[in-house]
């Protein structure tokens, strides 16, 4: 089944600017998918259509077979979401905004009692639940955004840049989190500035530029355009002079690390040898972990 299909979906503000120019695509339930772009691509446009709070100018969008236009609340209820945005009061305690934003859902007080305790357990924040959300710091007030967008059940999260301003520690926690929801059934949309994080956890990705959709398909088909393969390389050298060699890409990064490209499917051991004839050791090496950072970067230019 389709979780979200969005069809032709097109944005004009007042002056004439075109936000979105006809993007279409379709999310499958169960799917942990991302949508990623540069700023003012049109992705929180997009995720703005979608949950109401911006008005589209032409188009259609379905929240599993439930068109927004024609049933609304019965396709909100099937939707949470995570704005990028805090838009809780600061000055009330944590369990009462989870319960709060129940009760918009229909959801009795004690039902929602039961269940913001489980999501603010699991998502570390059981013990902040008598605190004021303005004593609580930046990452648990993020974690504190997605128990509210979670407490009525939804079966389509959608996240806004979730993670931004959170520590790599606590974010790599919420990874883990969000691949558990997944896990169990939940469908989860992703904008993420992080490619490291779209990297993980997206099974398929789409890129939109300048309101267009250019890329929609499976992580690993995207991965396989990518023509080239980039090692950090930690060196050990008098002088770390390197002469060109062709094919291949030397950024030194310091005194005792190079950045090296290669093109995909080339052996590094005619590296090794160039290097070794300067007098360059490599003493370790490692994948440059951002692969899909390099195809985003080719595709948006």
């Amino acid at each position: 089944m389709v979780a979200l299909s969005i069809t032709d979906l097109r944005k004009t503000y007042k002056g004439g600017f075109e936000a979105l120019k006809g993007i279409s695509l379709d999310v499958k339930e169960g799917e942990f998918f991302g949508l990623l772009g540069p700023n003012g691509a049109g992705k929180t446009t997009t995720i703005g259509i979608v949950t109401s709070l911006t008005t589209k100018t032409a188009g259609k969008v379905s929240v599993f077979g439930i068109d927004i236009d024609q049933d609304f609340p019965g396709a909100k209820r099937m939707i949470g979401v995570v704005p990028q945005e805090f838009n809780f009061s600061i000055f009330e305690r944590v369990q009462d905004i989870v319960c709060q934003q129940a009760g918009y859902y229909g959801i009795g007080r004690q039902d929602a009692l039961v269940r913001s305790e489980k999501y603010l357990k699991k998502l570390g924040l059981w013990k902040k639940r008598n605190t004021t959300a303005r004593e609580l710091s930046g990452g648990m007030k993020r974690r504190l955004m997605i128990a509210r967008g979670l407490v009525h059940e939804p079966r389509l999260l959608i996240l806004d840049e979730p993670t931004a301003g959170v520590d790599v520690e606590l974010r790599r926690g919420m990874w883990d989190f969000l691949e558990e929801l997944n896990s169990e059934g939940i469908t989860i949309i992703l904008t993420t500035h992080y490619l490291e994080e779209a990297e993980r956890l997206c099974s398929r990705i789409a890129i939109i530029s300048d309101g267009r959709i250019i890329e929609n398909t499976d992580k690993r088909e995207l991965l396989k355009k990518l023509d080239k393969e980039t090692y950090v390389f930690d060196v050990k050298a008098d002088k770390l002079t390197i002469s060109p060699l062709e094919n291949v890409g030397f950024t030194q990064l310091d005194s005792t690390t190079l950045e090296v490209t290669i093109r995909k499917g080339q052996l590094l051991n005619r590296v090794f040898e160039h290097l070794g004839n300067q007098g360059v050791v490599v003493e370790s090496l490692r994948n440059k972990t951002n692969r899909l950072e390099e195809i985003f970067m080719e595709m948006v230019e």
